[in-house]
């Protein structure tokens, strides 16, 4: 009687006969499986990925009109904005994938909680990242290697930060009780765990580094609020609910270089050159983008804003350098796109403090820091300020730190379009010593946007 173990016994001798034949064939006799395993598992040429449109929310200092909000609201009046500008139907998202930095509890999953509040799908997946002030970049680059690698068509990121709603453990009442007394924390104070500094002591100590004079960075402050020109097209109404209606940032405050010079340091006492004249105060804020497969957005009759070329995050030493990223990103993306600085008509850096940008500008200019810290031989070169951040910066639009990365490659995209220019690079460094940067540019109408992202 053949028992279920001697029939299994017999197969396997059966099959050990079959598979020693098989594996003393050379591998060379078998072309055609080969052949058959590269046809099977070949993929399409990667896919142009385009920007159709983005918009922001204004963005308002901390603790004025939207301190009684949570995140999820900007985050939903950015989503109905953006899909209301170039009429698309919610059902052909395929993702959302939004940005943000310090969590609020209740929901962790800020991009779910938007779309569900803005009417989407509950079929539509949603998920939120964090990579700090480059939190927005790493959900936009997400959505561009999906897209060109063919796993979906049309996708929506952005980021949002609402710090007048930070996680404190305790009631709201208590909670905005206790912020609203904390008027000393005007500025980005969040302390990286690894050096237990805040990105404003290593600004301060970059510019000390590389002898940038708070007289420097007035100045350029100075120039930064004066910029208001009504080029932000990219901004909404948001009515808050139960209260006014705001319609800009009110974070630009021209000052005077007399007034700049009355404020105490902010960092490192006595001697610090940071103060909160050249620096970004804490923000609350939203943006969105919507990008797609070229050939989807064609289809549907939509007229692309910009191209997203490329892209690069870099990561350094976060003790010396933490504010470094884009120094060292830009060469490197503009090698990888055989592209030289002169070829950039529009640079969008993010710029939350004057003394880090400035200390930027200086090393791109050192040929000692090219060859001790980089391995180039010659230094990068100094940036052109005549196409730099022309229509202000993160100083004077201010920074929610989930939100700029948007606000950034949408004034990039909006700067092309308006000069008919061709190729800008956006850059944004972040804590923990990382960057990131990318590029795009302006082709039969259609621009190129080159970004560089930075962790640093």
């Amino acid at each position: 009687m053949t028992t279920i173990l001697t029939y299994t016994f017999k197969n396997l001798l059966t099959a050990s006969k079959w598979a020693l034949r098989f594996s003393i064939r050379p591998l060379s006799s078998a072309p055609e499986i080969q052949t058959k395993m590269k046809k099977t598992l070949a993929k399409p040429s990667m896919r142009n990925v385009v920007v159709v449109d983005g918009v922001r929310t204004p963005f308002l200092l901390s603790g004025t009109s939207y301190k009684d909000l949570m995140p999820h609201d900007l985050a939903r009046a950015t989503f109905t904005g953006l899909l209301y500008q170039p009429s698309v139907p919610k059902e052909v998202v395929d993702y959302i994938i939004f940005g943000t930095v310090i969590q609020e509890v209740k929901t962790s999953n800020v991009a779910r909680e938007a779309a569900l509040g803005a009417a989407f799908s509950d079929k539509t997946p949603a998920h939120t990242v964090t990579m700090v002030c480059i939190s927005a970049n790493q959900a936009m680059t997400t959505g561009v290697g999906l897209i060109a690698s063919g796993h979906c068509d049309v996708f929506m990121t952005g980021g949002v930060k609402l710090m007048s709603h930070v996680p404190i453990r305790h009631s709201r009442k208590m909670r905005k009780l206790m912020l609203d007394l904390n008027k000393a924390k005007s500025l980005p104070a969040v302390a990286e765990f690894s050096i237990s500094e805040t990105t404003g002591h290593s600004a301060d100590r970059l510019a000390a580094a590389f002898a940038v004079s708070r007289r420097e960075q007035d100045e350029y402050a100075l120039s930064s609020h004066s910029l208001d020109e009504g080029l932000l097209s990219d901004v909404i109404i948001f009515k808050v609910p139960g209260k006014n209606t705001v319609t800009k940032d009110n974070g630009i405050c021209p000052s005077s270089l007399e007034q700049m010079a009355k404020l105490k340091p902010a960092f490192i006492k006595p001697c610090s050159t940071v103060t909160a004249a050249n620096s970004s105060l804490l923000t609350d804020g939203a943006s969105a983008m919507l990008i797609m497969a070229e050939e989807k957005a064609l289809a549907m009759g939509y007229k692309p804003k910009v191209y997203l070329r490329n892209f690069m995050y870099v990561s350094h030493d976060p003790k010396d350098q933490l504010l470094l990223g884009p120094k060292y990103a830009t060469p490197k993306v503009l090698e990888k796109a055989e592209l030289t600085m002169n070829d950039i008509d529009a640079f969008e850096f993010h710029k939350a403090f004057l003394g880090k940008s400035l200390a930027n500008f200086e090393v791109m200019d050192s040929d000692w820091f090219a060859q001790n810290y980089m391995g180039r031989k010659t230094k990068v070169r100094l940036l052109p300020l005549e196409k730099f951040n022309n229509w202000g910066g993160s100083l004077s639009l201010r920074h929610p730190f989930g939100a700029t990365g948007c606000r950034l490659v949408m004034a990039a995209a909006n700067r092309l379009l308006k000069e008919a220019a061709q190729c800008a690079l956006a850059a944004a460094c972040a804590a923990g010593g990382q960057g990131q940067l990318r590029l795009g540019n302006h082709l039969c109408n259609i621009c190129k946007l080159y970004l560089f992202l930075s962790v640093s």
